[in-house]
């Protein structure tokens, strides 16, 4: 506790029996236990309140990754299982205009 040795402790529980007097100390003493209490008890509540932030943000971050990834496998299934599209829209034989139509239209223009 504060790299307080126990001689270290006893001298200054003596000098401060000798300082304050011996009716004082015990009430000196007992709020000091009590805000020693105090602090232990915010510590700990504090400690827990950091690790379960910590706690959830892990949490989140897993969640994250596994969504990406199962995501990204159903998104790279899916492109595995779509008929690849062509390249060009002229270069399908409905957009090019057939040979008998077009011999038609310009005789009858002629």
């Amino acid at each position: 506790m504060f790299g307080i040795g126990g001689t270290e402790l006893l001298v200054i529980l003596v000098v401060a029996l000798i300082v304050l007097g011996p009716k004082s100390v015990p009430q000196i003493a007992r709020t000091l236990g009590k805000a020693m209490g105090e602090f232990r008890k915010v510590s700990t509540e504090f400690q827990r309140t950091l690790n379960t932030e910590i706690e959830l943000e892990e949490h989140e971050k897993r969640k994250q990754e596994a969504e990406k990834e199962l995501f990204g496998t159903q998104e790279k299934a899916a492109a595995a299982a779509k008929p690849a599209e062509p390249a060009q829209a002229g270069s399908t034989p409905a957009a090019s205009p057939r040979p008998e139509t077009a011999d038609a239209s310009t005789k009858g223009q002629a």
